[in-house]
């Protein structure tokens, strides 16, 4: 059987893994997910996901809740080049865990902090933008990037080595949420960090640009929208 692919594109995780879908041509079947609709909490959705989240991946009745057990899992079930996630080199492997635990209370975390006090919270509960949580969540996300170039980019042009890796993808996307509303300075103005954005995003089309369609529309739709938060 065809897995059943449950996600929505404004999603972060959910589209690191429709991009590595794509990118290595596993056929599914796409299930889309209007977390806007709040169609996350209806009984239907529920008995796929108790969590009420996105992504999700169905395996013929196997159910996988997060993002890095789905990237895994696909590694493994379809046995996919070594750099995506290495199995025989225990040393790399063991990096690209580092990456993706480091990743949650980080790269996620703090670029999804910022996007959301910016559009998510004020739109949702129509109250004006906080702008000091603004203006910490962007210091945060300033430290973050320092990271990237220091640690995890330091002398090589990925983030876990020479080659491209399922931590590579999830980490762009996380950035590239920011790019919406208008954010992107944050990372563009490092050099070493924009250059690897690049680099991964050259890697990934054209399903990069496919998977951000939305991410793109927003970023259009934000000038108008920030005007209305604004009269908030």
């Amino acid at each position: 059987m065809v897995l059943r692919y449950f996600y929505d594109l404004m999603s972060q995780p959910s589209r690191a893994v429709y991009i590595f879908l794509k990118i290595n041509k596993i056929p599914f079947e796409p299930k889309a997910v209007a977390l806007r609709k709040g169609e996350h909490y209806s009984d239907e959705y529920k008995k796929v996901n108790p969590f009420s989240l996105v992504p999700v991946l169905d395996d013929n009745g196997f159910i996988l809740t997060e993002s890095v057990a789905i990237l895994k899992y696909l590694v493994a079930k379809y046995n996919l080049p070594e750099h995506w996630y290495p199995r025989t080199n225990l040393q790399a492997q063991a990096r690209v865990d580092e990456y993706m635990n480091w990743q949650h209370w980080n790269t996620r975390l703090k670029s999804a902090y910022l996007f959301r006090n910016l559009l998510i919270e004020p739109k949702a509960l129509s109250r004006p933008v906080d702008w000091d949580k603004v203006e910490q969540f962007r210091t945060e996300v300033k430290k973050t990037v320092k990271f990237l170039e220091n640690v995890w980019l330091k002398d090589q042009p990925f983030l876990c080595g020479q080659e491209i890796s399922v931590a590579d993808i999830l980490g762009i996307c996380e950035l590239i949420q920011l790019y919406a509303v208008n954010e992107e300075y944050l990372y563009e103005e490092n050099s070493v960090v924009k250059a690897w954005m690049d680099r991964v995003k050259e890697r990934l089309q054209p399903h990069f640009d496919e998977a951000h369609k939305l991410t793109y529309r927003t970023r259009d739709m934000y000038p108008m929208i920030k005007e209305q938060l604004a009269k908030l």
